[in-house]
């Protein structure tokens, strides 16, 4: 099975992004804090290709390990831009042979693979549908953007873009995240209503850190509410990043706590490879009962 088919499975889950260390000497650490999370029984885990989605190997390694020895599906990031057919075909064939069907396609920054042959890979798009038609038991995710991609013209274009990697044959969307609701439900309903039935998960990032927020904010070209940014610095003036924290998971306890009452099938965690935040985070929300 899947992670599209297990999705459809569920009634309500919670699933993690993690990002391999870029250098080896934070593996142990690394893998400590993963199974951490893993013991609290995700649906699925995100793998990215590393820091800087510098390292294939790190990802593969990290992926088999997760999948063998925790027992947690995966969903390994796979970027296209640049990519060569041959590239995709043995990327997809690597990560077959450590049990992880699934990839979240996306498009990426990257350059040829070799100066001399031309991709065919320009979009996210091209990507869901070559491996569409030549992987037939790969399920295949994409990245929403509920506040519009930061390099789309508008987020009308952004959102023809979006059906155009649906309609070539995804299985289901994850959101970059937001931290206004109301964006997520307006993405769905304007996706629901040009007839896409997919399944969005909503991507959550808990506020850790004053200096994470910024650096998470300056990467992806996420909006951030201004009466939002303002109690996070509020909160680090009166008690620096241990207030941080505490509003912060308060914060993305209320937010999961909507998404979920209002509908999302689930949330989709940006875990920053950090633990203890989200072990709160679903302990808590367990035993209010959700995610039972």
């Amino acid at each position: 099975m899947n992670v599209a088919s297990s999705i459809n499975g569920s009634s309500q889950f919670f699933s993690f992004e993690f990002f391999p260390p870029k250098n080896k000497d934070a593996w142990d650490s690394f893998m400590g804090k993963a199974e951490r999370l893993a013991d609290l029984e995700p649906l699925f885990a995100s793998v990215t290709y590393g820091a800087g989605g510098s390292s294939h190997e790190n990802s593969l390694d990290v992926c088999g390990v997760i999948k063998r020895e925790m027992g947690i599906d995966i969903l390994a990031h796979l970027t296209c831009v640049g990519a060569s057919e041959k590239s995709i075909n043995d990327y997809i064939s690597r990560l077959s042979d450590v049990g992880v069907t699934d990839i979240l396609a996306l498009g990426g920054d990257g350059q040829k693979d070799d100066e001399n042959s031309e991709s065919n890979f320009y979009h996210a798009a091209d990507l869901v549908e070559y491996v569409d038609e030549n992987f037939t038991d790969v399920g295949i995710a994409v990245a929403g953007y509920p506040g519009g991609h930061p390099d789309a013209p508008t987020i009308a274009q952004d959102l023809e873009f979006h059906r155009a990697k649906l309609s070539k044959g995804s299985d289901f969307t994850i959101t970059q995240l937001f931290f206004d609701h109301r964006q997520y439900f307006d993405y769905v309903s304007r996706l629901k209503c040009s007839g896409f039935e997919q399944p969005v998960i909503p991507g959550v990032l808990p506020i850790q850190s004053l200096g994470s927020l910024r650096r998470i904010m300056s990467l992806c070209g996420a909006s951030i509410p201004g009466d939002l940014y303002c109690g996070v610095e509020k909160a680090f003036d009166a008690g620096g990043d241990e207030a941080v924290m505490e509003f912060g998971f308060n914060f993305a306890r209320n937010q999961i706590v909507t998404l979920l009452d209002e509908g999302a099938p689930g949330v989709h965690i940006y875990t920053l490879n950090r633990a203890a935040m989200c072990e709160r985070l679903i302990g808590d929300l367990k035993s209010d009962g959700y995610f039972s």
